[in-house]
């Protein structure tokens, strides 16, 4: 993609890449949209590359993307939702969802205290956008419903490869034969 200067139409959360770092984006401010690829939205601002989520795309004149749970009427957080929730969130370097990759390695509920514990890998362990996408993790999962907490736990046993990828991500990224 082009890098494209625009400026926010209201304020904005945004992470730090690669620290995770939360920073609050002003609304009126240009920023310089580097890269959108996976529902996400790499820009550079004062000199810093934050990443604004997807559900945030109207501050920067983009479509939303919208993440619509129905409230399971029995107080409980369901399973499935955390599951639809994780394969919202991309790998910033290559468009497929976590889940797709098989980055996730497991999910955990606490009912009891609406706790969701996830564990979770990355494809290497010196990954530099670790802290990025363990927030993207715990921003998505909290939007389900009746989720109180989530809890990311990185993971390197068993070390993640190729072979842990659906076929269908396999395709996509042309890793295949």
């Amino acid at each position: 993609m082009k890098q494209k200067m625009v400026v926010t139409e209201r304020e904005v959360r945004s992470r730090k890449v690669p620290s995770g770092e939360k920073v609050m984006i002003p609304g009126g401010e240009f920023v310089n949209l580097t890269q959108d690829l996976g529902g996400n939205y790499t820009v550079t601002w004062r000199g810093n590359m934050l990443r604004i989520d997807g559900t945030d795309a109207d501050a920067i004149g983009r479509k939303p993307q919208e993440l619509d749970f129905e409230v399971p009427a029995d107080g409980k957080i369901a399973e499935q939702q955390v599951w639809d929730a994780l394969e919202t969130i991309y790998d910033p370097e290559i468009p497929i969802n976590l889940v797709s990759l098989g980055l996730i390695y497991a999910v955990k509920l606490d009912q009891e205290q609406g706790a969701v514990t996830i564990d979770m890998t990355l494809t290497a362990p010196g990954c530099g956008m670790g802290p990025v996408l363990v927030g993207d993790v715990e921003y998505r999962v909290g939007l389900v419903p009746h989720v109180k907490s989530v809890k990311v736990e990185l993971v390197f046993d068993p070390p993640w490869s190729r072979e842990m990828m659906s076929e269908e991500a396999q395709l996509e990224a042309g890793l295949f034969f």
